[in-house]
Order: C-alpha cells, then sequence, then structure tokens
C-alpha cells in the first residue's frame, strides 16, 4: 500500500486559545493532503467538476487525537488508500511531528469520500482513468 506524505506547517490562525491546533483544523489538513495526493495522480479537482462533473464529498470522518501540535510546528499528514470502489475512496491518515529523532503521531483518521455528479450530488461512478490511477497505489 503505497503513502502519500504531505508536509504542513502549523500557523497562528490554525490554533486556539489554549495555543495548540485547534481540533476541526487536523480535518483540513487531511484535506489538504487528499487534495495533493489527487493532483499527484494527474488529476485536479476543478477540472474533474467541468469536465466529467465529478466532485469528491467526504461520506463519513473519524478522527482520533493522540498529541497536540503547537504553532510553528513542521508536520506531515500520511495518506493511504485502504480501499477504493467505482463511487466511492476509503482513506487512513495521520498527522505526525517529527521530534528530535523519533516521530510522534498527533491524530489519525478514516475518511470516506464519495464520488458524486456535479449537478444531482448522487453518487457517480469515477472515470476509468482515474479509477485505475486509484487502483494503482492501494
Amino acid at each position: 500500500m503505497s503513502v502519500f506524505a504531505w508536509p504542513i506547517r502549523v500557523y497562528f490562525e490554525d490554533t486556539d486559545m489554549a495555543g495548540v491546533v485547534y481540533y476541526a483544523n487536523y480535518l483540513k489538513f487531511m484535506e489538504r493532503a487528499r487534495t495533493e495526493w489527487l493532483r499527484g495522480l494527474g488529476f485536479e479537482q476543478d477540472r474533474l467538476k467541468e469536465e466529467e462533473r465529478l466532485v469528491f464529498a467526504v461520506r463519513s470522518a473519524e478522527v482520533d487525537y493522540l498529541s497536540p501540535a503547537r504553532f510553528n510546528d513542521a508536520l506531515v499528514v500520511e495518506s493511504r488508500v485502504v480501499r477504493a470502489g467505482r463511487a466511492s475512496i476509503a482513506f487512513a491518515q495521520e498527522v505526525l511531528r517529527d521530534d528530535d529523532d523519533k516521530r510522534v503521531l498527533l491524530a489519525q483518521g478514516r475518511i470516506k469520500v464519495a464520488c458524486l455528479d456535479a449537478q444531482t450530488f448522487k453518487p457517480a461512478a469515477m472515470p476509468r482513468l482515474l479509477l485505475e490511477a486509484v487502483n494503482s497505489v492501494c
């Protein structure tokens, strides 16, 4: 199973009053990593919408928060495809920070995205080339 890693820097706007990353921002970090993963496969979401009439939407998300990230931390989001169907992709994602000589797991998520018709928002099959690209990294 292929792992896609995307670096993220924590900005002041990502933190809460306690000075740690606000919990919902981990979902944003994971979203950015999935977008970059898709781009790395050669597919842009705006082009999929315009040319294929397809969009992706999060169907379910489950996140475990294990350790806090703070302002200016350099993080990495690792994404793995767990399962790919004709109209959905299940991901396992981890947000990590390198501390000295060890990697610390901060949050882990299980995210399922659905492929939808951009006009009706009903499930739609991924184009053959996209599905083949996704399956090539499983």
